[in-house]
């Protein structure tokens, strides 16, 4: 059975910043930290973008230097938030596809991941690049990358949505093109679950017939009113990340709130 450890928005800064009062830095650790005690195990620990906060070269070295901590190997990808000539410059260890973006299919036993940038750059334009995109290229790229799963089901790893999650303000910068995405996924009919991050909170349910499930930061959370406008609003809550088990029979979604994680019980 595959196991996936899945981080979202780590919002890496410069030594000595904080995001409201917390150090992304320093919440992250504790998650490696907590992942290589008790996940070891895991077949792959995947980072859905945002990797920084203003996508600045000395962020992504302290981003570098952190997941040389991890146990299990990384696997990552991109958000709005990131720069992907930076990330390249810094992380030259991860090879993009052959048009320069940063995507990848991983094949295990009982599952395919396929990993999409769904980063709308270049250029980096503000705030239209906040939202996602899925050129004509990403699009062809993905639609190969379902087609030669070989019978696998398929998990899908994007920073952006793909739909509406109900916050008035994210549900503006989501994936720009829905419907082009989505005719993919039904065409081949294997995909299992999409898995997203961006809105900083956990939602499950299902969208066009398949489930989806969004993770929390390791940082900030996005507040819980829906109606909400301004995407930059953030709350202090337990920093979280996620945990996916295939199984024989489908598929295990967990969220472990590591921050707040407790091993020891009492017995009332």
């Amino acid at each position: 059975m595959t196991k996936l450890i899945v981080f979202t928005d780590l919002h890496m800064v410069p030594e000595g910043v904080r995001i409201i009062g917390l150090d992304p830095y320093a919440r992250l650790l504790a998650g490696i930290e907590h992942v290589n005690r008790h996940h070891a195990d895991a077949d792959r620990v995947i980072f859905m973008g945002d990797l920084t906060h203003r996508a600045d070269t000395p962020s992504y070295e302290r981003l570098r230097d952190l997941l040389s901590l991890l146990t299990p190997p990384a696997a990552i990808t991109i958000g709005n938030h990131d720069h992907r000539t930076r990330f390249l410059e810094t992380f030259s260890h991860v090879q993009p596809d052959e048009n320069g973006f940063i995507q990848q299919v991983i094949d295990f036993d009982d599952c395919r991941a396929v990993l999409l940038d769904t980063l709308f750059a270049p250029p980096y334009d503000y705030p239209m690049s906040h939202a996602g995109y899925l050129c004509e290229m990403r699009l062809a790229w993905f639609d190969r990358a379902l087609a030669g799963a070989g019978g696998r089901p398929v998990l899908i790893f994007m920073h952006h949505p793909p739909h509406k999650t109900g916050f008035t303000g994210m549900d503006a910068i989501r994936l720009g093109n829905e419907d082009a995405f989505y005719e993919r996924v039904l065409k081949h009919g294997n995909v299992r679950h999409i898995f997203a991050g961006h809105v900083h909170r956990t939602i499950g349910g299902s969208h066009r017939g398949i489930p989806f499930s969004i993770f929390k930061s390791p940082v900030h959370q996005q507040p819980m009113p829906f109606d909400t406008p301004d995407t930059s609003l953030s709350v202090d809550e337990p920093a979280a990340y996620g945990i996916v088990v295939v199984t024989p029979e489908g598929l295990q979604v967990h969220n472990e709130d590591y921050e707040i994680a407790r091993r020891d019980v009492a017995i009332a």
